[in-house]
């Protein structure tokens, strides 16, 4: 039997490199950083106290024993003094100004009240401390963008006003941004220092303190431009709209429209971030043969501590017909650590059919081709985008068609698109048509349709016996009734009792009959920021995605992302839903955090360095949101207006890279639409694009209760699995009872009339059945590993659950769960599980009691899924026994609850949920 070894120190001890290396430092004058030892240390803002580890919504919703915040690392600190006073006034101010949590889902504040500080305060604070330190909060995430407004992407009137008294009595002032996401810089010119220190998980606080004291010196640097306003952001006028957006900046996204357009708007450009040391690039060879381009830079630590140094390969193509940015990233790599006077020479070979661009048009000759047409390319080096230098030129002598492909998720709707003009002072934002849909994609769709075997009925092959050779996939697979087809292609969830308790679903194995014919049931949960388990079993919170990729280390995240795969195989998991690598197209989509960068070849290597890292021992990641999901609001009916030419060069570039190089073998499709179909049911992307054209091998799924519809001119919803099946979107993310069509969905009725076929279902199941076969679902069915593995160093004994061994209590309508006897001491928590056979709205009713005082209060509240549904805030009762109901709405039939019990003195009797209306998934 496999064994698998997690080291959890080694875990901590990368993910705590992995925020040193990501910090980015943009600002730092008169050498305030780093804190020398003995710094008096004044640390203002109430961010401070609470540290956001990542951004909100699914891919944050990870529990965690503990999160270091900088302040606690900073207070460990023996040569580093913290103004007590100061802490001491903030803390008082935090007992009187709790924390907002917010209500609900997506109901989490952006940032919290701040602390409006006096002259007189910050004059104290002057006089006692060296310097001063100031933590700025914020947070967003899924189902919530940022704004354009203070609080969110713009700082408060009390943050900027507190950074200005500071600043002007303090010679040495550091903002420390906690933030998932780039955020407005008017007011960079006012503290000497600034650090970009992300969201940076359970870690978060130890690997910014290291940079903070000079213990690592920071390499971060910048995936994204900042700009001086977010008008400056082409994107920004065509973002968050109910119904449509038109990506009409085209490829012109990030530093490839201000580098070549607008220079003058940027602060801060693409590929940007200092170091405590100096260092000098020189480029000492350069050749080119047959189309691989070498280069060698030699990078040499000219200063007085150790570093490490990030060089950037850009290319500048010639304009052509087609039109192009002044710069397009096309590699980058990361030095080891360098010691002052030390060097190291960096080798990289780049293709030149990188080069290429896409012509949607046909106006080179070559429509749906990617072409190089003729002229100089040009190969920059340098450390950002702004200060790379010529190194190379190649001159292409006559135009070449590197691969001819056809039409594919072409839009509909016309509109204009950005194209450079040459002026007098360089190129200008000219528009031009963009080339719409001209391919009968239905017609094309059923030339192209599977054919269909015969049903055999029952032969007695498991799928055991595919795994061991004894019989092929597709004789298992003629086994299947229709029946059996209809339900693998739904997922079970959330919560699935198949597989590890308060995961999102369960996927295969789905039904007892599934299960008798030997298909396990795989597990996927929420991921990239780590294992969310909604029961409450602790898991590792990683640094966001952001963070992630200003490191520009993939061996580092390589490396980390093994741990976390020994992580999923602890807990029985099969697929993380993460990597999230949708581009950065604008700074207020508020998952962002989740994602990489506004750079697709950035975004592409990160994707590949975790699938690597997760590959390793076994497990794999599941790819979102395939594709272009650039903004949350009104995610679920958005339909993405962008240019063919812009989905192969942006949008779904990385996504190619993390197949072809990363070997991925799961994806998820988006809420939204791309040109008027809803990705779930987008035949041209999940088939013709990923399957034929990259060679995916795999399973796609549908988001969480996404829509999907057949054609431009129809709405999509809920039920039409058939349009998925068509397009080869495997799975239904997620029903509750998939044996017995729960969701109501017309898979069965669409096959009786011929819309879709048993060959597609079967197409599905065999994608299914393959994911599987490779999984460790399969090796726990077989015993060839159980899903044990060995934790070494572990010390928090909260995260020792038996999970696993939860069981559900059935209720019917108006049954109750007998709580007596449970802790209700302060902060206890008691958990349990229910299945209900009917989602919908629920009355809850406690029934308590409490010999307290008449003015006594004691808060109950109850968790439904790992999210807040109710509080019960009873007062004394002269013992008697008192109920008190709240309404909480099920969305699943499985369901783990939480009762938190805030202050003592409370004893509980039960509680019981009825069915409060007429309401139920199945009608709606």
């Amino acid at each position: 039997m496999k064994q698998y070894t997690l080291d959890w120190t080694r875990y901590e001890e990368l993910a705590r490199q992995a925020v040193a290396e990501g910090v980015v430092l943009v600002k730092n004058e008169q050498k305030t950083l780093p804190l020398q030892p003995e710094t008096k240390l004044a640390v203002f803002g109430r961010s401070q106290f609470h540290y956001y580890k990542s951004g909100t919504g699914s891919g944050g919703m990870v529990n965690v024993g503990h999160v270091t915040t900088p302040l606690e690392a900073l207070r460990e600190r023996t040569d580093i003094h913290i103004n007590e006073s100061l802490y001491a006034t903030y803390e008082e101010w935090v007992k009187e100004n709790p924390f907002d949590q917010g209500v609900g889902w997506a109901g989490e504040p952006w940032s919290q009240q701040e602390m409006d500080v006096s002259d007189e305060l910050v004059e104290q604070a002057a006089q006692e401390s060296d310097v001063a330190l100031i933590m700025i909060g914020r947070t967003a995430g899924e189902d919530r963008d940022n704004t354009a407004d203070p609080g969110s992407y713009l700082l408060t009137d009390i943050e900027h006003a507190m950074i200005e008294r500071i600043t002007k009595r303090f010679q040495k002032t550091v903002v420390v941004l906690n933030v998932g996401n780039i955020i407005d810089m008017k007011w960079a010119d006012e503290p000497s220092a600034i650090l970009y220190a992300w969201q940076g998980g359970m870690e978060g606080g130890k690997g910014l303190v290291d940079v903070l004291v000079g213990d690592v010196t920071p390499s971060g640097k910048l995936t994204d431009t900042i700009a001086r306003s977010i008008e400056d952001y082409p994107s920004t006028k065509n973002f968050g709209h109910a119904d449509k957006g038109i990506y009409q900046e085209d490829i012109y996204v990030g530093y490839r429209y201000f580098e070549t357009f607008a220079k003058d708007d940027v602060l801060y450009p693409f590929g940007f971030g200092l170091s405590y040391t100096t260092f000098k690039t020189e480029v000492k060879q350069t050749k080119e043969v047959d189309g691989v381009l070498t280069v060698d830079v030699e990078v040499t630590n000219t200063g007085d501590c150790d570093g490490k140094e990030v060089v950037q390969l850009y290319v500048e193509k010639p304009q052509g017909k087609l039109g192009n940015p002044l710069r397009s990233m096309v590699a980058f790599e990361k030095t080891l650590l360098l010691e002052p006077g030390e060097r190291q020479t960096l080798s990289f070979n780049v293709h030149m059919t990188d080069f290429a661009s896409y012509d949607d048009s046909g106006v080179t000759g070559h429509e749906s081709s990617f072409v190089l047409e003729a002229g100089t390319y040009q190969l920059y080096v340098g450390t950002d985008v702004r200060s790379a230098s010529l190194a190379f030129e190649v001159e292409q002598q006559e135009q070449l068609v590197l691969e001819t492909l056809s039409e594919n998720m072409a839009p509909v709707l016309p509109f204009e698109r950005m194209k450079p003009i040459q002026g007098e002072r360089g190129f200008e934002v000219g528009y031009e048509s963009t080339p719409l849909h001209a391919v009968d994609v239905e017609t094309r769709y059923l030339e192209e349709r599977p054919e269909t075997r015969p049903f055999t009925d029952d032969q007695g092959i498991k799928l055991s016996d595919v795994y061991h050779g004894k019989a092929s996939l597709d004789a298992f697979l003629d086994q299947l009734t229709d029946g059996d087809l209809a339900c693998i292609v739904r997922g079970q969830g959330m919560n699935s009792p198949r597989v590890t308790p308060g995961t999102a679903a369960a996927f295969g194995g789905v039904s007892d009959r599934l299960n008798e014919l030997g298909i396990p049931a795989a597990c996927c949960a929420d991921g990239p920021s780590g294992i969310r388990m909604d029961i409450g079993t602790k898991a590792f919170a990683l640094p966001n995605g952001t963070l992630l990729a200003s490191t520009f280390n993939v061996d580092l995240v390589e490396d980390l992302f093994e741990m976390t795969g020994l992580e999923m195989r602890k807990n029985r998991v099969d697929t993380l839903l993460g990597p999230g690598m949708n581009i950065h197209r604008n700074p207020l989509n508020g998952r962002n955090f989740e994602y990489f960068s506004e750079d697709p070849h950035v975004t592409g290597k990160m994707a590949v360095a975790q699938l690597n890292g997760m590959h390793r021992v076994g497990v794999t990641g599941t790819l979102k949101h395939f594709s272009a999901n650039n903004q949350e609001a009104h995610r679920h009916d958005i339909d993405s207006v962008v240019s063919e030419r812009a989905l192969r060069e942006i949008y779904l570039k990385g996504f190619e890279m993390a197949v072809k190089e990363g070997r991925a073998t799961s994806i998820m499709t988006t809420y939204g639409a791309v040109n008027g179909i809803w990705t779930a049911g987008l035949y041209d992307q999940n088939t013709r694009i990923l399957r034929d054209e990259w060679g995916f091998e795999g399973i796609v799924m549908t988001d969480w209760w996404a829509k999907v519809n057949f054609r431009e001119d129809e709405s999509a919803n809920r039920q039409n699995t058939a349009a998925m099946v068509r397009s080869q979107n495997d799975l239904y993310m997620v029903v509750d009872r998939p044996d017995l069509n729960s969701f109501e969905d017309n898979t069965m009725v669409s096959l009786e009339e011929g819309i879709v076929t048993r060959g597609e279902l079967m197409r599905s199941a065999r994608n299914i059945c393959s994911f599987i076969l490779k999984s460790p679902a399969m090796e726990r069915l077989l015993g060839i590993h159980d899903g044990s593995v060995e934790v070494l160093d572990f010390e928090d004994e909260t995260n020792q659950q038996d999970a696993f061994e939860l069981d559900y209590q059935h209720l019917e309508n108006g049954e109750h769960v007998d709580l007596s006897g449970i802790d209700t001491s302060t902060g206890n928590t008691h958990v349990f599980a229910i299945s209900v056979d009917q989602t919908g709205t629920y009355d809850i009713t406690l029934t308590a009691r409490s010999n307290a005082g008449e003015l006594a209060q004691m808060p109950v509240t109850l968790f439904a899924n790992n999210i807040p549904g109710a509080t019960f805030t009873f007062n004394g009762t002269d013992g008697e026994w008192v109920t008190q109901t709240k309404q909480i709405f099920f969305l699943n039939q499985h369901n783990y609850l939480q009762l938190y019990f805030a202050l003592s003195g409370l004893e509980v009797k039960d509680v019981s949920f009825t069915l409060a209306d007429e309401f139920s998934m199945k009608n709606g």
